[in-house]
């Protein structure tokens, strides 16, 4: 073999090897692969089944928390997540949408099992007592203040607002702002789905 013949095939499998070789996703979330917070949960889901990450492993996972009587992010960001399962056409059925109360003196089983799935009949809404909703809260760095309304039960509840997901191995990758767009939101999902 001449020395032509022999760069010509080097170039050849340095091509294929490279071409073989994914670049890192660019996300349009914020990338928080490797947290040390965000890493699980064990609460209870609105059909009385305890829950973990591992429940889901196979999907995408997108973690919010809210509450039901909020009145405006909340229901948003849920309605946005709606659009985007269905933007996702036959891939929507590797998402998981997890509601995650921080109101569990209000949104009971009942109440969640009402409200979460309106959205989409694959939403699931989890609950814990107020022990263990601080718990979940403090590990995911949400913070949340009860105000007082006019009556014992007319409060509201300032909350964190943005948005947790997490790979099909269980893994926190993102960190989605509460205007994050239908299109950022599929982008990234189809990323962390390989596609």
């Amino acid at each position: 073999m001449n020395r032509r013949t022999l760069l010509s095939g080097f170039i050849a499998i340095l091509f294929l090897v490279t071409a073989c070789v994914r670049s890192p996703a660019s996300f349009k979330a914020t990338d928080i692969t490797g947290a040390t917070f965000a890493r699980d949960f064990a609460l209870t889901d609105h059909s009385g089944q305890p829950r973990s990450l591992a429940d889901f492993k196979g999907k995408v996972v997108v973690v919010f928390f809210g509450y039901v009587q909020c009145p405006d992010v909340c229901p948003t960001t849920l309605s946005t997540l709606r659009e985007v399962r269905e933007k996702l056409g036959a891939d929507g059925d590797k998402l998981q949408v997890v509601f995650i109360t921080i109101d569990p003196e209000r949104d009971t089983g009942e109440v969640m099992s009402l409200y979460v799935p309106a959205f989409h009949p694959s939403f699931i809404g989890l609950r814990g007592d107020a022990a263990t909703t601080e718990k979940v809260a403090k590990e995911f760095r949400i913070l949340f203040l009860k105000n007082p309304g006019k009556s014992p039960t007319s409060y509201t509840v300032d909350h964190s607002a943005g948005v947790f997901i997490f790979d099909t191995q269980g893994k926190i990758r993102l960190y989605a702002s509460q205007n994050m767009t239908v299109d950022s939101y599929v982008h990234d999902i189809q990323a962390l789905l390989g596609k």
